[in-house]
């Protein structure tokens, strides 16, 4: 037992996650299988190497903050209209990330613009890619934030490193004139070296009054649009139309007007009963 434990202490040196969670088993298996010497350290190295690509998806998929449902093979085609099976799964193929091609995904609230945006963002973070889901309100913040606080600052320099970014509900809130200068200047920064995701319902004139500023908008808008795939999803709100109560059904006893009065009311007290 003292050299598992000496493994172990190694192997935490040596930053070997599997083999300091799994010596005894990893002992106890190669006594039963008796490999030999190399298929010994072939499996060892293999299974070392598979738990830090686990690990590495993990803590990927983790920074990406996906929303909680990403599965694109989930996406109701009969719900609303705008974007067909062939059109997904070509984009699902992300030959546009390598690109560097944008995409921007127009509709009212609740066509499903935000899991599609989230959706790409996590076939690309499990194909490898440098991918991040973040909103715009949470955008501005990191901008706002990123000279005074270090993890915003973090959360900046990897986005100027990613592949693929979506930016949910963009120009929802009116943003700040240095915010919305800072804005511009991170999408200029990723113009051409990095794929865009844009999920918006608000027009261009819409994006103007949240600016305030129609010579930035015009800017931004060229550099976003210059290799773009836009697509307009239309239809009711997924969320309204599947939307889940709390109680199924309404308590007994409980009356409802109608007409100006209550239906299921509780009778008079005896003294206030007509007299016959």
């Amino acid at each position: 037992m003292n050299e598992i434990r000496q493994i172990k202490e190694y192997a935490d040196i040596l930053r070997l996650t599997n083999l300091r969670k799994n010596a005894e088993q990893i002992v106890h298996q190669a006594q039963i299988d008796n490999p030999t010497h190399l298929e010994f350290l072939l499996g060892l190295v293999r299974d070392e190497v598979m738990q830090r690509q686990r690990s590495d998806l993990e803590r990927r998929r983790r920074q990406a903050r996906l929303l909680k449902n990403s599965d694109l093979d989930t996406y109701d085609f009969n719900f609303s209209c705008g974007i067909d099976r062939q059109q997904l799964r070509q984009l699902r193929e992300l030959v546009w990330v390598e690109q560097a091609y944008n995409l921007i995904l127009m509709g009212p609230s609740g066509t499903g613009k935000s899991f599609i945006a989230s959706g790409l963002v996590s076939d690309a973070v499990d194909k490898g890619y440098r991918a991040y889901f973040v909103t715009m309100e949470d955008l501005v913040n990191i901008l706002r934030t990123k000279d005074m606080v270090a993890v915003s600052l973090s959360a900046y320099n990897r986005l100027l490193k990613a592949n693929l970014i979506a930016i949910d509900d963009i120009m929802m809130f009116p943003v700040r004139k240095a915010e919305a200068t800072a804005f511009f200047n991170l999408i200029n920064h990723l113009h051409e070296q990095c794929s865009v995701i844009i999920t918006t319902n608000k027009s261009p004139q819409q994006w103007v009054e949240a600016l305030d500023d129609e010579v930035l908008v015009t800017a931004l808008l060229d550099r976003l649009l210059f290799h773009c795939q836009v697509i307009k999803l239309q239809g009711n709100s997924y969320r309204m139309e599947n939307r889940r109560e709390i109680f199924d059904q309404k308590p007994e006893g409980c009356g409802r007007y109608e007409g100006g009065e209550a239906t299921g009311a509780r009778p008079q007290p005896p003294d206030r009963q007509e007299k016959k």
